[in-house]
């Protein structure tokens, strides 16, 4: 099982891939865990988003993409995996549509969670709560002036995102403001078409 969850900040992404995750037994592929990784295991593409991490610059599309085609290649991933956070930018999505080509691989969902985003600040807030009645530690990013900017971003590069699998043809969306429960039954059925 080899897919994409699409959605703003907040849209559940996070909960449904752990749900995946443990369904199928594949990994959650995140782009910055990747990076660390590959810096930290000093391979080649790691060796070069080191160098451009300590430059203070920002990792390009070919690196980042390099990095992914790298992971997908490891052991725990030869089931499948879930991006999560990654494609970015549509300029990101096409270069991982020709290193999957390569590979001779394909996705088998691309899933947006659509959400209405004047819910998702009291989602945010509600986890926060959760989190800390909870004992544990809240994220950084975890409060208003942050999720603004975040969602900001996310319309500005990733929702393009969208529209680029859309137009395609392979996106599918589920309503992500079901309960969690209904989120992943929802997506189960898509999985299983």
């Amino acid at each position: 099982m080899r897919l994409i969850l699409l959605g703003p900040p907040g849209a559940g992404k996070g909960t449904q891939s752990k749900r995946i995750m443990d369904k199928y037994q594949i990994p959650q592929l995140s782009t910055g865990d990747m990076l660390r990784a590959a810096v930290q295991a000093r391979t080649a593409i790691g060796l070069q988003a080191k160098a451009v991490m300590d430059a203070g610059a920002l990792v390009s599309d070919e690196i980042v993409v390099g990095i992914v085609g790298e992971r997908i290649d490891a052991e725990d991933a030869k089931r499948g995996f879930i991006l999560d956070g990654f494609p970015r930018t549509v300029a990101q999505a096409e270069a991982l549509d020709a290193m999957l080509a390569n590979k001779k691989l394909q996705l088998d969902a691309i899933i947006e969670l659509k959400v209405d985003e004047k819910a998702l600040l009291s989602r945010i807030e509600k986890r926060v709560e959760e989190t800390l009645a909870a004992g544990g530690q809240v994220r950084a990013d975890d409060n208003a002036e942050s999720f603004k900017i975040r969602l900001d971003a996310y319309r500005v590069q990733t929702a393009p995102v969208s529209d680029y699998y859309a137009k395609r043809g392979v996106l599918k969306q589920v309503n992500g403001m079901m309960s969690p429960e209904a989120v992943t039954a929802a997506i189960d059925g898509v999985l299983a078409a």
